[in-house]
């Protein structure tokens, strides 16, 4: 999965970056995932490898857009692909101790084929309507689920930061030290 998610991803993307410096213009679509953004239990090696194709493309975005080229990360929720069909993977071994945890994801795994929400459709269009915006973003949530989950964890990390501030800062050596 790394392997496919993270390692293809950058060395496609090095073969067509003369190009885009040669012209110092075009933009880039990296496809993650909701995943990529807010870790599940059950979904641990799927979210490693879409949370570092997220640490790439921000970086990438940061480093070309100085030649004009953009960079949008999508990150779509479930749409009504093969992804929970014929190319889910589930661990062989099953083991009681996380059903409380992952049960809920081997139960979703099997209820979802062909239920999913998102029309492709409709992502492939948002898609074309990023690249073709004077001002498009660095992030594309794609789906009611991706959004949700996405403002959840916001609002979490908000309250969760400001619960730490004073051990976060205090972290510092003393101003002028």
């Amino acid at each position: 999965m790394f392997e496919t998610n993270v390692l293809g991803l950058i060395r496609v993307t090095r073969a067509f970056l003369p190009q885009f410096r040669r012209q110092h213009a075009g933009h880039i679509l990296n496809l993650s995932s909701v995943a990529g953004l807010v870790g599940q239990a059950g979904w641990g090696y799927y979210n490693t490898s879409k949370f570092a194709v997220e640490g790439f493309s921000e970086a990438l975005a940061a480093e070309m857009a100085p030649l004009g080229v953009r960079v949008t990360i999508v990150e779509p929720g479930p749409f009504r692909t093969d992804f929970l069909g014929r190319s889910a993977v589930l661990a062989v071994r099953h083991m009681a101790e996380y059903d409380d945890s992952v049960g809920a994801t081997r139960e979703y795994f099997h209820g979802q084929p062909g239920k999913q929400k998102g029309d492709p459709l409709k992502a492939m269009h948002a898609m074309m309507a990023v690249v073709e915006s004077p001002n498009p973003p660095l992030h594309l949530l794609l789906g009611a689920l991706a959004y949700n989950r996405f403002k959840g964890k916001l609002e979490r990390w908000r309250e969760e930061i400001a619960a730490y501030e004073e051990v976060t800062l205090g972290a510092d050596f003393p101003e002028g030290e």
